[in-house]
Order: structure tokens, then C-alpha cells, then sequence
């Protein structure tokens, strides 16, 4: 089912698939807020956090939902000036921290009872920071126990287009009464941690297995790649795999991702409410480094697919 709701003056919109809710606002940043499940014991499992006293006064800093990182992830660098990037062609251009679209406006190009599709539109800022003509769409679709989201970067343009974009999922943690991060564990199929020094350069991060628990303060700011299997999972350190997240990279599961594919985990602090992992094309400061970027050329379109599922 879906409908719409006001809240603090905005319509938001609201799908119900089984036991799950999702609430989003399609116009702002094409923003996946919230999503809880509705338990067999009456309870609610926030699966997605937004806090309760957040305001659309400084919306696309909300620290809850799924904020889109386009065109590039966190922090750009060019010859070490923060929040700068440099074009294939050498222009020297400004670019904010995770890039435009989370604090950019999009179109509703359609929505339905499973989801919806909004298309960027880039404003005199975006433009001036990525002047290339181009199509950026996101779009949801919403199951009982999942979601899938999908980018699409269409080139219209006459030169190729560098972007590596990603997700910043906000997720519960913990989601059970009187549990502490100690409780969980997490799965993460890396090869390679990274880390970003203070120029924007990739240096090696922490040494971590490919489990441990949520605990650990190494996951904290660390890149993962070299991934194994497209996967991660967050579950509870007990071996109970029911209900652990589970966030996919791609959907074709059988293969590893690219190798330069990158999962992210980070929080604000030790006992946040939230904890993030975050499934990014490739590391931060692509447009320097090289690693993660990705070239669309002129009049073709490329795709990013990621899923988060609850396990059964």
C-alpha cells in the first residue's frame, strides 16, 4: 500500500509490503528516511534510523535514513585542497563533502505501490561543480524483508563522465532491548582495508578479520575492498542469523564485485543509535586516486544496484 503523510510541512510518502513500512521523501535528496518492521509480538524493529526530533531545516545533514552520495563519495581532494576535484580534462572545480544529491532536489518520476523513481535536478551550484549534461536517477523498490535501490548515470554529454557514487545506510544497531553493540557481529568478505590521510591519499588501514564485533573500534572509518563475496552481514553474535542485515553490493550474488567495490563502516560515537555500512562504488577521492572510478562514455548509461535484506 501506498499513501502520503505531512510532516512539518513536507508530504512525505509511505509504503506498506507485509510487515514492512517505508517513509520517504522522493523531492529531498530522493531520501529513504525510515524503515521499521512490525514483529509477531506486536513490537516495532527499527531496521533504518531517523531521529525523532530531526527537522527539514538541515535535512540533508540528518544523521538517520539513506542519504545518496552522487557524484563522488566523502571528502575530494585536488594536490590536497579539500573539497576540490580535478576533471579528466584538468579543470580544477569545488565539490562538497559526498557530493550534491543529498542536499539536491529531485523530480518524482513515478511511484506505486512498490516503490518509486526520482530523477536529479541539478541546480546552479551542482552544475558548477559538475558541468556535464546528464541523467542521475535513483530508484526503490520495496519488499516484505528488503529493498533494492538503483543509480543509473545516463551521458549526455560529449565527453566521458567520472563518478563513484554510494549509499550511507543509517541502520539500528543494536535493535534489541538491553543489547549493546557487543552483542553483534559483523561479516565483512575484505582482502584490503584503507583509511584516507589528511591530503585525501589512500594509506593502509587496521588489519581485521573478516568477522568481529560490532564492538571493535578498527571498523570505525575503514574502507573495505577486495571483497570476496558482495555481501556483508550485521547479526546477532549469538549465531541467530534471524533477522540480520544483510547489504548486497550486487545483485548477482554468485561473483565477487569489482575489486575496488567498497563497503564503509562508520558511527558518530560508541553508543550512537545507528551504526553505518555503507556500499560505495569505490573509495573516497576517486577523481584523483583513480581507485573506484568509473568512466560512463557519451551516450551510454551506467548502473549501480544495491540491496538490504532481512535474513529469514
Amino acid at each position: 500500500m501506498l499513501d502520503t503523510v505531512t510532516h512539518l510541512g513536507e508530504t512525505l510518502h509511505r509504503w506498506r509490503v507485509g510487515s514492512s513500512t517505508y517513509l520517504a521523501c522522493p523531492e529531498r535528496g530522493a531520501r529513504l528516511m525510515n524503515w521499521n518492521l512490525a514483529l509477531a509480538d506486536g513490537t516495532i524493529r527499527d531496521v533504518i534510523h531517523w531521529p525523532e526530533n530531526a527537522t527539514f531545516e538541515n535535512f540533508a545533514s540528518v544523521r538517520g535514513g539513506n542519504p545518496i552520495l552522487f557524484p563522488f563519495n566523502a571528502r575530494t581532494f585536488d594536490q590536497g585542497e579539500i573539497h576540490r576535484w580535478r576533471t579528466p580534462g584538468g579543470e580544477k572545480l569545488p565539490m562538497p563533502m559526498h557530493g550534491l544529491a543529498r542536499q539536491g532536489r529531485f523530480a518524482l518520476e513515478h511511484a506505486d505501490v512498490s516503490g518509486f523513481s526520482a530523477l536529479f535536478q541539478p541546480d546552479a551550484a551542482a552544475l558548477a561543480a559538475y558541468p556535464y549534461a546528464y541523467e542521475f536517477r535513483v530508484s526503490y523498490r520495496f519488499g516484505p524483508a528488503s529493498l533494492t535501490c538503483e543509480f543509473d548515470l545516463k551521458n549526455l554529454d560529449a565527453r566521458p563522465l567520472p563518478w563513484s557514487a554510494g549509499h550511507h545506510f543509517y541502520f539500528t544497531a543494536p535493535w534489541e532491548p538491553g543489547r549493546t553493540r557487543d552483542d553483534y557481529r559483523l561479516e565483512m568478505p575484505a582482502t584490503r582495508h584503507l583509511r584516507q590521510n589528511l591530503s585525501g591519499q589512500l594509506v593502509p588501514g587496521p588489519a581485521l578479520p573478516t568477522a568481529a564485533s560490532l564492538a571493535n573500534p578498527d571498523w570505525i572509518d575503514t574502507f573495505h575492498l577486495g571483497l570476496t563475496r558482495p555481501t556483508a552481514t550485521l547479526a546477532p553474535a549469538t549465531g541467530d542469523r534471524a533477522g540480520a542485515i544483510q547489504i548486497s553490493l550486487s545483485l548477482d550474488k554468485k561473483s565477487p564485485p569489482p575489486p575496488d567495490a567498497t563497503f564503509v563502516t562508520w558511527s558518530a560515537s560508541p553508543d550512537a543509535p545507528f551504526y553505518c555500512i555503507e556500499p560505495w562504488m569505490g573509495p573516497p577521492n576517486a577523481p584523483e586516486t583513480g581507485v573506484g572510478l568509473h568512466l560512463v562514455p557519451p551516450g551510454k548509461t551506467q548502473s549501480f544496484i544495491v540491496e538490504v535484506a532481512l535474513a529469514t
